[in-house]
């Protein structure tokens, strides 16, 4: 059996200076996805996003979601089964995330959604994001 070599992904250094001044941000949904999904799997992959690198946060081998740096912002992208958007749809989210995930093409793995984290606020919307996304029937 092949063993595949563990992928490091950038430096802090690397990624601070990719994320601006945001790096607060990224830890802040880090810690607060990790205190509701345990054990959290953080884990790196190469990507052909401009920064090279897409960041997975995994719960039980389940992507919960990507955080990624473009252009200097910090990006979370996410995706939905069509029970969580229409459990999203009702919920308090903010105006602007509804009209993405209402807005966004449906696959056969749901509905994905890209936006820019640029505030503490936005961490309390990735966090209910995520629980909405876990929600059991």
């Amino acid at each position: 059996m092949e063993v595949k070599p563990e992928i490091k992904g950038p430096t802090k250094t690397e990624l601070a200076a990719a994320i601006g001044g945001t790096d607060v941000l990224w830890d802040g949904i880090v810690d607060a996805i990790g205190k509701k999904f345990q054990p959290l799997a953080p884990e790196w992959k190469p990507s052909k996003l401009t920064f090279g690198w897409l960041h997975l946060l995994k719960h039980k081998k389940r992507v919960l979601l990507y955080l990624f740096p473009d252009g200097g912002r910090l990006m979370v992208s996410i995706v939905l089964g069509e029970r969580a958007v229409a459990l999203a749809l009702n919920s308090g989210l903010p105006e602007a995330i509804k009209k993405l995930i209402a807005e966004a093409r449906p696959y056969v793995e749901g509905r994905g959604i890209r936006f820019p984290v640029q505030s503490a606020a936005d961490i309390a919307t990735v966090s209910t994001l995520v629980d909405i996304k876990t929600t059991q029937e």
